[in-house]
């Protein structure tokens, strides 16, 4: 009985801090919740002084390992709006989705519309793994004309949400998509002389989409999650390529542990660079604001050392 009791008290307490959290918003600002760092970045541009957004993955966390936690079931009733890639990103998302009983909640996927990219014979023969999602890469903003047609989606839910601002919203996101048009034009310029237009990445397959955008040729050494391992063939496998390609670098991705990366770079002589594809952000990261733009112009300067462009 005594536990009983203590559960009914939590489950009272919570409600009660979840009238007092309803009772401090400000009644003009929309609650946003986002799944990924992308999303995030989008949103609170688009949203500006009229919305406070916050990220689900907790920052630093691997996205594809990601598991809900009871919380945050919590947190999305308390919310006007849920914001997602789709079901190949999140697969968690929509079953989450169903465990909110909340009218005011709206839910918005960013990716719709989009249709994901295959994955290449190429990389399929190199590793003997089916990268991506369902048969799909579902790093849809890596393409920054899909991360321009993001935009326009959840500015269309924000408007739906809160037609009082819709004037604000709209004039954000143009020039939200002004600044990813901008950053289209630079890889354009930045990767059109080089000497090597082979991208290797001891990563999880992420980069489908750049690489088709900019005609570079891109393999990664992990099937689809960051969290698994590429066998010692597929090792082999991966050593040869960087030998026959003659590359200078090995892309690493973040938040996941470089080792792998760092194996493959001393075993062929290579360097070690960054290429991130901004699924998370760590906790310093977040703290001072870094843009999905700036973690795109990083990944660019990368890109023409490690490709020695001109």
């Amino acid at each position: 009985m005594r536990l009983v009791a203590m559960l009914l008290w939590g489950m009272l307490a919570l409600v009660g801090c979840s009238s007092r959290e309803e009772a401090k918003r400000p009644p003009d600002k929309l609650q946003v919740i986002v799944t990924l760092f992308p999303l995030y970045d989008m949103a609170r541009a688009i949203g500006g002084e009229h919305a406070t957004v916050s990220l689900l993955l907790p920052p630093g966390a691997e996205a594809h390992s990601f598991e809900p936690r009871p919380g945050d079931i919590l947190r999305l009733h308390q919310s006007d709006l849920f914001i997602y890639t789709g079901p190949f990103m999140e697969p968690w998302a929509e079953s989450l989705l169903k465990g909110v009983d909340s009218k005011r909640l709206g839910a918005i996927n960013a990716g719709i519309g989009i249709p994901l990219l295959k994955q290449g014979k190429e990389q399929a023969d190199a590793d003997g793994h089916e990268h991506g999602h369902g048969g799909g890469d579902p790093h849809i903003w890596l393409d920054f004309r899909n991360a321009e047609t993001m935009v326009t989606t959840i500015a269309t839910g924000f408007t739906a949400k809160d037609p009082a601002h819709a004037a604000s919203f709209r004039l954000n996101a143009q020039r939200y998509r002004a600044r990813l048009a901008e950053l289209d034009r630079r890889y354009r310029s930045g990767l059109a002389d080089c000497g090597s237009r082979t991208v290797i990445h001891a990563g999880h397959f992420a980069f489908g989409y750049l690489a088709k955008r900019y005609g570079l040729r891109y393999l990664s050494a992990f099937p689809s999650s960051g969290d698994s391992e590429p066998n010692a063939r597929q090792m082999a496998t991966m050593v040869e390529l960087v030998r026959s390609t003659g590359v200078g670098a090995i892309y690493y991705e973040e938040l996941v542990s470089p080792r792998l990366a760092d194996t493959l770079a001393k075993e062929t002589g290579s360097r070690l660079l960054l290429l991130s594809a901004a699924h998370n952000v760590s906790r310093e990261e977040l703290a001072r604001g870094i843009t999905l733009p700036e973690i795109m112009e990083h990944n660019l300067e990368n890109l023409r050392q490690g490709l020695k462009c001109r």
